[in-house]
């Protein structure tokens, strides 16, 4: 049965989550899921229950997130509610996504979208496209990204739904720049950067600021790529998203990598780092150690070169993340190219012929990307 206290509540906590005040409502949140369960009203507290799943996973604690989307689950279920079932499981899937595991995300995400399919639930196929679009990203399915992307933005056009339309748009930029598409995904994070500003988007408007920071930065714009991550850090630290933060932090200390000043990349890789231990992202840690390893190869450190780019492999190889092996790969052949002993540090991995099977040469293009490097460091989408 509703109650007024817990209603006052929700909408309390609801104005909070749009004016971007996430702490604070996940503090209201949090009192309205006690009031709903002392008066024993199931809707609301399904209602909490996801509401503080979607926030827990932007501020990247991600075991609390994955808790609130399967109590959300097993509640639906005693209401005999199949659609909501279906909605917090997207939520538990794009938990899984941030955490790397990307079989678990896809599968949650996919059955989901059966499930809308079956209803004719257009909003509902939009947003599980969307979400598997990302999915296929992090699998290093980049093609199967781009055109998913694009069948949840045309969904979204016709729905009339600008906000999901800039999400889409986000992802299409991303999508591209790992793609080698560099021109094209400056394009699309302007466009949404312009839907958020007047949806007045704020974590909207961070993420595309993000992304035109990284576009910049893979055209060799490095004085306006600066410009942008500083955008992007101002509006993530008023938002206190450490997920976000993190890799606007990696990008900054590539840009930094790719100029030469590898103090500078050095001390933004490891705060990166601090932040991706924080939110367990095994994914994003990867990333900041073979950032270190090309530091340490083109500064002559080779033993700790090689221990990083060791580290980054075994944790590539454990979540089976196909892009991500061909970059760790290229770094560690250009590296064997200065003399660098990798045998020494893959040991078993590399004698099995495991590194080499992704080695760097015809790897992008198996997965249907124009990435090409010939020298350290890489400038990695």
């Amino acid at each position: 049965m509703k109650s007024r206290k817990s209603d006052d509540l929700i909408r309390a906590a609801e104005r909070l989550r749009r004016r971007a005040r996430y702490g604070t409502a996940v503090n209201v949140f949090r009192k309205a899921l006690t009031a709903c369960r002392t008066s024993e009203d199931r809707n609301g507290m399904y209602h909490c229950l996801r509401s503080l799943g979607d926030l827990y996973r932007m501020k990247g604690q991600f075991a609390r997130a994955a808790a609130k989307y399967s109590e959300a689950i097993d509640l639906a279920r005693t209401m005999r509610s199949t659609d909501l079932v279906a909605d917090a499981r997207i939520g538990l899937g794009l938990t899984f996504r941030a955490l790397g595991q990307w079989k678990k995300a896809g599968e949650l995400i996919r059955t989901s979208r059966s499930h809308y399919a079956k209803r004719g639930d257009r909003e509902g196929i939009a947003f599980a496209l969307w979400a598997e679009a990302g999915t296929l990203r992090i699998k290093g399915d980049v093609p199967g990204a781009l055109k998913t992307f694009r069948s949840a933005r045309r969904l979204f056009q016709s729905l009339g739904d600008r906000e999901g339309v800039a999400y889409c748009l986000c992802g299409l930029g991303g999508a591209s720049r790992v793609a080698g598409h560099s021109r094209a995904s400056l394009r699309y994070y302007r466009a949404a950067e312009g839907m958020f500003s007047d949806l007045r988007d704020t974590f909207g408007r961070a993420y595309s600021f993000c992304g035109i920071a990284n576009a910049h930065r893979m055209l060799g714009e490095y004085r306006k790529a600066f410009s942008f991550f500083g955008k992007a850090t101002r509006l993530y630290r008023r938002l206190g998203d450490s997920v976000s933060y993190a890799y606007t932090l990696w990008g900054r200390a590539t840009a930094h990598k790719m100029i030469g000043e590898y103090k500078e990349a050095r001390i933004h890789l490891k705060n990166a780092m601090r932040l991706f231990r924080k939110t367990n992202d095994p994914r994003g840690l990867a990333y900041c150690t073979l950032g270190l390893s090309e530091i340490a190869g083109l500064t002559g450190k080779r033993a700790t070169a090689g221990k990083y780019v060791g580290a980054a492999w075994k944790t590539v190889v454990d979540l089976d993340l196909s892009l991500e092996k061909c970059h760790t790969a290229t770094v560690a052949e250009l590296l064997a190219k200065q003399d660098f002993n990798g045998s020494r540090w893959f040991g078993d991995e590399l004698k099995s012929g495991a590194l080499s099977t992704a080695s760097a040469r015809g790897c992008y293009r198996r997965l249907g990307l124009n990435l090409r490097y010939r020298s350290l460091p890489l400038n990695i989408p």
